[in-house]
Parts: C-alpha cells; structure tokens; sequence
C-alpha cells in the first residue's frame, strides 16, 4: 500500500435497553472525543425519525453539540436526508457549522427519507418529488455556497465561500453516477447495504468527471467492524449487532439488546427470510481480534480500493465499544505501517 487509509466513525446514536436519550448524547460525545484524541478523521451523524430508539433526529443541532465538545475530529452528516429540507436552510445550518467550528465540519447528502413513507410525508408532503429532484437540489446547496451566488436575489448567510466539502452518500449504482457527474467524494452505506459496494465504487471511478472540489474520484467505504481481544469476545459483542438488524427486518422496534453467548443459536432462532436478509445486510461486518481484523481490513482496503474507512460499531456496553474504537485504530495503524 502506497497511501495511508483514514479511519473515521459512523455514530448512529442509539438508545441502548435500560438507556435514554440525555444518557446516549453523553455517550456520544466520549465517543467523539476519543475518537478526536486517537487520531480518526471524521465523527459523522445521520439523520434518521419516527425511530424512538436512535436519537440522531434533530443531526443539525447534534453535529453543533459534537464538534463543540471536540477539538480537531472533523464533524458532520452521514448524512442529511436533502429531500427532508429545503437546500437553503441546509446551506444555512452548515454555513454557521462552518463559521463556528472552521474547516472541521462536512455535509454528506442522502436521497432517502430516513424513515417509514407516512413519517416521510408528515416531514414534507412532497417528499417524492422532491426525492426526484435531489440532483437539483444538491445543484442549488453548492450554489448557496458559492462566492457567485452573492450576486443573486436569494442567499444563504453566512454560508457563501464557506469550506463546507459536499459528499454524496449512497447505496446504489445511482448515487455513484450522480456523484461521479458532479466530481463530488463519493460515500457507500456497507454498513447495511453492502450488496451493490464494489460494483458502485467502479462505476463512480469510470465515470468521474473532475470538478472545482476534487481532481480524482475519492471514495469511502461504511462498515461495521467491532474489535476485541479475542474473536470468541467480538463475536459475542457483535450479537447485538445482529440482533438489532433481525429487529429491523422483522419491524420489532427495540433499543439495542444486550449481547448474547451465541451468534449460531441467535441466528438460527430466526426465520429463513429474517436470517437472509440478516446476512445480506452484515455481509461488510468485520469482528475479530487486532490479528484478525488487521488480516480482514488490509484485504478489503486492497479489493476494495478505497481511499478512507469509516466504521460503524453497534456495541451494547459503552466501555467495550471504546476499547474497540481503540483497537480498530491501531489496526488501521498498523495497515498503514505508523505503528
């Protein structure tokens, strides 16, 4: 490997059992700030509703909280559901991230609503027309953005000229064509859609045409990955993991479980239909030791030719979810040969 490989975290913010909001915002703010202390790159938020175990609604005002309790991390969106909100009030919200919290804070941008279609159209009623016009509307956000755009009869304040890097997020080979035709950073959700990854990655290469933001294509893939000191440890820690996906597809809405002795039985206790979609959806789930993981990651960087990681770690216990967030660093440190 000739480049180093960023690590970054994905953080869903969710409300574990027995937990609550106030209790996972503090989480999350440790989080981030040894995510900051140990060197990661990025600290991203999604935007998600109507799921009232995953507290990351409000991701704007999240975003502020997190970067103010931090000190070089750069903070941001994975993302903000562009079809939810009008792209002014978005240049808006991100142009005073920006000017509060200098060049640490990106704007990633999704198509889908982040939730179920009724909760969709009580967030906008037009939501599918205006899910049909994202590539507009990301169009009008860099307007808003730009230092031209202070000749026109609307502006966005104080977001013109501001350094607010603009990735298209995604799934599908969709989003790699759009985020290609545009010369944007390009962001795949393997975390839980990871069947289309690598196919989409290509397509996104072959068609990249550069822009005024990037010269080359640069990608980031989404994973998830839980680091312990044993691969017998991580498995077990990745039973909640596992468990959260089969309450998702089985519309069973519960904070997240505790883990349990064994992935094997959980899974078997599932249907054939739920376990499917189960391991279609963790197919980019990486969990072992530091030997382990450093093997399995340093492969997939290589196939997968990504220009950055970012992890996502759905670990019941707080403190074992730091201890991985500490391990994973040093594996990627040691893919990238500064250990």
């Amino acid at each position: 490997m000739t480049n180093t490989i960023p690590i970054s975290l994905l953080e869903l913010a969710l409300v574990s059992q027995d937990s609550n909001a106030a209790t996972t915002f503090e989480k999350t703010k440790e989080l981030a700030q040894m995510a900051d202390t140990l060197g990661y790159k990025r600290f991203w938020l999604a935007e998600h509703h109507n799921m009232p175990h995953v507290a990351s609604a409000a991701t704007v005002v999240l975003i502020g909280y997190i970067a103010g309790q931090t000190q070089h991390i750069r903070v941001g969106s994975g993302g903000i559901m562009l079809p939810n909100h009008s792209p002014l009030i978005i240049a808006e919200q991100f142009g005073t991230l920006e000017t509060l919290y200098p060049n640490r804070i990106d704007l990633g941008l999704g198509r889908a609503p982040g939730t179920d279609t009724q909760t969709a159209l009580a967030i906008r009623k037009d939501f599918y027309e205006q899910s049909q016009q994202f590539p507009q509307n990301v169009e009008a956000l860099e307007a808003y953005f730009s230092v031209e755009n202070a000749m026109a009869k609307v502006r966005a304040f104080p977001s013109e000229g501001a350094n607010v890097p603009i990735w298209i997020l995604g799934s599908s080979r969709e989003s790699a064509v759009l985020a290609a035709s545009k010369g944007l950073p390009y962001a795949f959700a393997g975390h839980f859609a990871p069947r289309e990854m690598l196919v989409a990655f290509q397509l996104y290469r072959d068609n990249f045409q550069a822009s005024e933001f990037l010269e080359r294509p640069h990608t980031m893939a989404c994973v998830n990955a839980i680091a312990a000191d044993t691969d017998q440890e991580a498995e077990i820690l990745s039973t909640s993991l596992y468990q959260m996906f089969g309450n998702l597809v089985q519309n069973n809405r519960k904070p997240l479980q505790p883990p349990v002795e064994s992935l094997t039985q959980l899974m078997n206790g599932m249907s054939e239909e739920a376990r499917f979609q189960v391991n279609q959806m963790t197919a980019c789930s990486f969990v072992g030791s530091k030997q382990t993981l450093t093997a399995e990651l340093k492969e997939f960087i290589g196939y997968s030719r990504v220009d950055e990681l970012m992890i996502n770690s759905a670990i019941f216990d707080h403190q074992d979810k730091l201890k991985s967030l500490r391990l994973l660093k040093e594996v990627v440190d040691e893919i990238n040969g500064t250990n």
